[in-house]
């Protein structure tokens, strides 16, 4: 009589899920391998390449009903070999990535709760830095307003490093404290964003814990684009405020690109980006113009090679980057993009010309749950180059790798 009441129990709650709730739980795993000869930086003298296997693994749930949605993702970030066999502990161990409830407040406001990725427009100021395996998330309150095309969304974060009876000081390597305005307006030919952006680092004086605070920047700005044959992408932004080292910022980023579809199979692009910049690379009398693009995925604008605000560059002579680029649709589950790039300081240098950079990626799909990715980088540095990173060895610099992605649904309430 028992094990019938359980299996009763357990067919109830499955009608109960089909009926009135989706859940849906799909995997990711993702390894991939990587060959460095000059990523990020020039290559040394007397120095071997690098070469490893890094690999994600996720498991998603998202639970959806009347008005309430819940999202959980449980990854796993690892270098193959890390920890030795029979190892009793991983290195890293598993991680929440997101970890999130939306509440629906009415037809059109929303609250959304928890660790969760953010991404507005071309993620240029807010992306999840996909290309990383570990990727991107915060944690933040959002409100959300959407109606007919119009969306509005208000950001909130604040961070500590745990709970205390006493003091804010963050000591964590990450920011203090941030809220944001996003605004989006859809049209039939163009759609624009504006976003207002208030950011807050903590600075610690190691000299005097009474002098510590946190110092606010804010960024405003707009993202246009327009739909059809030539389509036209616009970034502006402007920075202002406080760095964390207390210089008074006055910083900007212009960036305009213009796509071509030549054919059903060719696509074209051709742009540009300036990102303002200190003269000679530092900060002087106070005074700080180099723009910072945050939280954006920064991987997929300046190159792949990631030479600039992947971890570097920031609060340096700034960025000119003249770019062109072209994708061929090689059959129905393939294609190639090749990607041109000329570098050079936005700002004074002794030296301006950076440099180009070539980038090769290719796509294919295997199957319904399986891609391949394939991708070839080369950097052609010129003699500002050199003297910005500090090496005049002259070494050829590339970077290959290859990735697959497993990305199957292993069930979906939808299908039952």
């Amino acid at each position: 009589m028992m094990k019938l009441q359980k299996i009763f129990v357990v067919v109830f709650l499955l009608a109960t899920i089909t009926t009135y709730a989706q859940l849906k739980i799909d995997a990711e795993i993702r390894p991939r391998f990587e060959y460095r000869h000059g990523f990020k930086t020039l290559f040394p003298d007397d120095a071997d390449p690098a070469a490893f296997v890094s690999q994600r693994t996720r498991l998603n749930a998202a639970y959806v009903m009347e008005k309430l949605d819940i999202y959980l993702s449980m990854q796993d970030v690892r270098v193959w070999g890390d920890v030795p066999q029979l190892n009793s502990a991983d290195r890293n161990g598993f991680s929440v990535h997101e970890a999130w409830a939306r509440i629906a407040l009415d037809t059109s406001w929303a609250l959304k709760l928890g660790r969760q990725e953010i991404i507005y427009d071309d993620s240029r100021i807010f992306g999840n830095v996909e290309w990383a395996q570990q990727a991107r998330s915060h944690d933040a309150a959002l409100v959300q307003y959407q109606k007919d095309r119009f969306k509005m969304n208000f950001g909130f974060a604040f961070n500590q490093d745990g709970e205390a009876l006493t003091g804010t000081t963050l000591n964590t390597n990450t920011y203090k404290a941030f809220q944001y305005a996003w605004l989006h307006k859809d049209w039939d030919r163009v759609s624009g964003s504006l976003l207002l952006l208030n950011n807050g680092l903590q600075y610690i004086d190691d000299m005097n814990s009474d002098d510590n605070e946190t110092r606010y920047s804010q960024t405003i700005g707009t993202h246009i684009r327009t739909k059809g044959k030539i389509g036209l992408v616009a970034n502006l932004f402007y920075q202002f405020g406080k760095d964390m080292f207390d210089n008074d910022l006055s910083a900007y980023l212009l960036a305009l690109e213009a796509n071509y579809k030549a054919s059903d199979r060719i696509g074209l692009t051709l742009g540009g980006e300036l990102i303002s910049g200190n003269d000679n690379g530092t900060p002087t009398n106070g005074d700080n113009n180099a723009f910072n693009p945050f939280y954006g995925t920064n991987h997929k604008f300046n190159g792949l090679m990631d030479y600039f605000y992947v971890g570097n560059h920031q609060n340096n002579v700034g960025l000119l980057d003249i770019y062109a680029a072209a994708n061929f649709k090689l059959n129905s589950k393939s294609n190639l993009r090749v990607a041109l790039h000329n570098f050079s300081a936005a700002a004074d240098y002794s030296e301006k010309q950076f440099g180009n950079e070539i980038d090769l990626v290719y796509s294919c799909k295997i199957q319904k749950f399986v891609t391949l990715k394939a991708g070839y980088s080369h950097l052609f540095e010129s003699e500002g180059m050199e003297i910005l990173k500090g090496n005049t060895d002259g070494n050829t610099n590339n970077w290959g790798w290859v990735m697959v992605v497993i990305k199957p649904t292993l069930f979906s309430s939808a299908n039952n």
